[in-house]
């Protein structure tokens, strides 16, 4: 992939992003890798989204318009404007959807979709271990992840450095996008 870009699907082959998953431990500096590898991913050409887990949500301000559409009872809304679009679903009593219905939703345009947390859904992830965050020894198992970020001598057989996020970028890019075609996120299992 000497150019940056991911190569193109074959004619009729049906293609979905890579997903990676962030994870670690609360403070072990998952968002600031994602703001740190964002810019290399999208200098290298690819079309990057996020999906970030939360045990709260409200994108609303009280008052505003989208707020009083809500709670006048639609069950979806968008608000645009020239620069951004945002949609919102309530699910009343459905479960929370899962990784792989939200990428196939809203991501199947894209190259990649970095995912904060879902360590049990994600095709595959990344973790960042700081000893210097507290934290004792890495969330995933031997083997159960694909790489981690690290400022401590873990063994691992694809272990960054915390400040290494161009050499992460590239092996993200020829690890997980050197194929033509991947499969669309509701056919994908966990490694």
């Amino acid at each position: 992939m000497s150019s940056g870009q991911p190569p193109a699907p074959t004619q009729g082959q049906s293609t979905g992003p890579a997903i990676v998953g962030i994870v670690g431990r609360s403070g072990s500096g998952k968002t600031t890798l994602i703001e740190r590898l964002m810019p290399e991913l999208l200098a290298l050409g690819l079309r990057v989204a996020t999906v970030k887990r939360t045990a709260t949500f409200d994108i609303d301000t009280p008052g505003k318009d989208s707020w009083r559409h809500s709670r006048a009872g639609a069950d979806a809304y968008a608000v645009a404007s020239a620069g951004r679009i945002a949609f919102v679903e309530s699910l009343g009593a459905r479960p929370e959807p899962k990784l792989r219905d939200i990428v196939a939703r809203f991501f199947c345009g894209f190259d990649l979709v970095l995912c904060e947390g879902y360590r049990l859904e994600a095709p595959e992830t990344i973790e960042v271990f700081r000893r210097a965050a507290g934290c004792e020894q890495p969330v995933c198992g031997p083997g159960e992840s694909l790489a981690i970020v690290t400022d401590a001598p873990v063994e691992h057989d694809r272990r960054f450095a915390l400040d290494d996020v161009g050499e992460l970028a590239r092996f993200v890019v020829t690890r997980l996008l050197h194929c033509a075609s991947r499969p669309c996120p509701d056919t994908m299992t966990r490694k």
